[in-house]
């Protein structure tokens, strides 16, 4: 009896645990979440997600395996991470971006890990600056920290990442830690300077080899030691297995695009290619400066053997060697299945692989790493008007009407200010007012427009006035909210269940930034600030736009996607404008395209016949805005709603179904 509990035993385990090699978590570990728009807490939830991944990394609390960190789609400017604990055999640790959005994040998308120069001054090239904390002290006079070993990511899987901006991209050097070392590496795409990916001064387990499965790599530089996949691996001789693995893999960079050796190095690596595309963009003519080949071994041609199977090798020629050249023909290669070369026409083609005499259309278009399909509600984007910031809709006497505020781009005389109301579809202008205003928003009640704008004055925007009117010709004003030593900008009006409420941005001193106050009214005339209602006091929240459905006080607002110089629309939602939720599925429309610059800012909605329009502005947010519009194909209240009602990404596919 015991030992037949023992065999059932056995057979269990074998059915729970994975692979080794799969890097599936044989032993559920931590799972940890990472999302700017989490409270930075505990990351145990989405909620309380971490709002970086160093601190998701560094909570991972052991190296027993089996641990998860999730990332919420969104650009993270971090370098250099490292993790404080291993994974385990058979329950790798997992590093993975919500690309689907099936993990909860409420939005899909790359995760993009952007490794640049911290001072937001671009890409940065510099020895081992990267994504993968990996550092060698004396490499030169400036470096002088202490070397650290990748080898930390022992027994990782890295999921759903977009890695780029820095020296290597998922590149793990094991420095002075020449040590087994297995990774997982799937559905990524990874850019670097010198290393699209790969590992070096490392050992294999040949049972966990080191693994890249349908990644895109590229290297950007001809310079020096570059390929899109460099792999080495301290063998003393050849190995019977490979080191590393690339199955389903793109691999591309100007000088190669498979890599291994180095000056100086004469350990041997073994690297297999299964339904790969490796192009190198050097396709110079032999009198100019050629590529060695698309796939290199540094210092020897033994060093290096390949196993090619159903893969294509397109550049100046296959094989070659940068030091002893001549030993090109000795590296190493095994084919199986389909395995096509197309090269510089006076080059020879190694024996075996079939050469191409036409160009490889698809398979070069397969070159390009799929693009950010970041969800969006809008089915079109049109161009209104260049060189203006800020246009309200409204529906007048049955007409869809623009309400432009007129002002130079930056201080100018108070008469240059002023406020231009437009029939939106024939152009005529219907009526001008408040000279020295803008900023403005506009309800129409009761047949009356009432529109809201601040004071222009040398000293910046102040207070807000009310200006109402009868035929959009003649006008009568009163004051409206005053300031409190602050300037008042954009603000917004809506008809809720208890009058009506304006949102108006601040730029109150308490706060770090621009903050969205509110004010409450019966008539629309006379306003009563709401103290304890303010959103955003611990962050940048300008341009709001303010609507009220389903019991809640809907608000569009700008966010300073810092630090990054760029500007997104968000959207929150409360019942009582004291405590807010944020949408998961933010952001509501980011800059895209040409011709959207940095921003999309200044968000205004209506609804026209039963679809929604948001307007806003592109630009740069220093010299030029233009306005544009997006449409979305169908009632307001249902476009509000959609970024609160779905766990996971909105449904925006299904906007033309009947409301819920």
């Amino acid at each position: 009896m015991p030992e037949t509990l023992l065999l059932i035993l056995c057979l269990v385990l074998l059915i729970v645990l994975p692979v080794a090699g799969d890097g599936g978590p044989g032993r559920q570990g931590v799972t940890l979440y990472v999302s700017k728009l989490g409270r930075n807490t505990d990351g145990l939830s989405w909620e309380t997600a971490f709002t970086t991944i160093q601190a998701a990394l560094n909570a991972i609390p052991d190296d027993q395996g089996g641990h998860r960190v999730i990332i919420r789609p969104d650009t993270y400017f971090e370098n250099n991470l490292f993790v404080p604990h291993k994974g385990a055999a058979g329950a790798y640790n997992e590093l993975v971006g919500d690309h689907d959005g099936s993990l909860g994040s409420g939005t899909s998308g790359w995760v993009v890990l952007d490794s640049g120069d911290p001072g937001q001054k671009g890409f940065k090239s510099y020895d081992w600056w990267g994504p993968i904390k990996s550092y060698s002290q004396g490499w030169s006079p400036e470096h002088t920290e202490p070397t650290f070993s990748a080898t930390c990511w022992d027994r990782w899987a890295f999921r759903h990442l977009y890695v780029t901006g820095g020296d290597g991209g998922l590149f793990f050097d094991g420095t002075d830690r020449v040590e087994p070392f297995s990774v997982l590496v799937e559905d990524c795409v990874s850019i670097g300077r010198a290393f699209g990916g790969g590992v070096a001064s490392v050992l294999s387990r040949h049972d966990e080899p080191i693994t890249f499965r349908r990644c895109h790599l590229w290297a950007l530089d001809f310079w020096g030691d570059t390929a899109g996949a460099y792999v080495r691996v301290e063998n003393q001789t050849m190995p019977e297995q490979p080191d590393a693995v690339f199955e389903d893999c793109v691999m591309v960079g100007p000088q190669c695009a498979l890599k291994a050796s180095n000056f100086g190095f004469t350990t041997s690596t073994r690297v297999r290619c299964l339904r790969c595309r490796l192009a190198a963009l050097n396709f110079s003519q032999p009198v100019g400066t050629p590529t060695d080949g698309v796939i290199q071994s540094v210092q020897e041609g033994r060093l290096l053997h390949v196993e090619l199977e159903d893969s294509l090798v397109m550049g100046y020629k296959v094989f070659g060697v940068m030091v002893n050249k001549e030993t090109a023909r000795d590296i190493g290669y095994t084919l199986k299945g389909d395995v096509r070369a197309y090269v510089q026409f006076q080059q020879e083609v190694p024996k075996g692989f079939h050469r191409l005499a036409d160009w490889p259309i698809e398979s070069f278009a397969a070159l390009s790493p799929p693009a950010n399909q970041r969800p969006t509600p809008f089915t079109s984007r049109e161009l209104l008007t260049r060189d203006m910031c800020e246009l309200s809709p409204f529906i007048w006497q049955g007409r869809l009407c623009h309400m432009e505020c007129v002002r130079p781009a930056s201080g100018g005389q108070a008469h240059q200010y002023y406020l231009r109301f437009l029939d939106a579809e024939t152009g005529e202008e219907l009526g001008r007012a408040a000279k020295g205003y803008g900023l403005a928003s506009i309800l129409v009640h009761d047949g009356r427009a009432y529109v809201f704008a601040s004071r222009w004055s040398e000293s910046g925007w102040q207070d807000v006035t009310l200006f109402q009117s009868a035929d959009l010709k003649h006008w009568r004003s009163s004051l409206a909210v005053q300031g409190e030593n602050e300037g008042i900008f954009n603000t917004s009006v809506c008809q809720g269940p208890d009058g009506f409420v304006m949102a108006y941005e601040s730029s109150d001193p308490a706060y770090p930034a621009f903050t969205i106050k509110f004010a409450r009214s019966s008539d629309l005339v006379t306003w009563t600030k709401l103290p304890a209602a303010t959103f955003g006091t611990n962050r940048y929240t300008a341009c709001p736009c303010l609507r009220y459905a389903d019991g809640y006080y809907y608000c569009l607002y700008l966010e300073h996607r810092t630090p990054r110089w760029q500007f997104e629309t968000y959207i929150s939602r409360s019942r009582d404008l004291k405590h807010w939720e944020v949408s998961s599925a933010n952001p509501v429309i980011y800059p895209q395209g040409l011709d959207e610059g940095i921003n999309a800012s200044d968000p205004e909605l209506v609804e026209w016949q039963g679809q929604t329009y948001l307007y806003y502005a592109v630009g740069d947010q220093l010299t030029w805005m233009n306005l544009k519009r997006a449409l979305y194909p169908g009632p307001l209240a249902r476009f509000l709603r959609s970024f609160f009602t779905r766990p996971g990404i909105p449904d925006w596919g299904s906007a033309s179904a009947p409301p819920r």
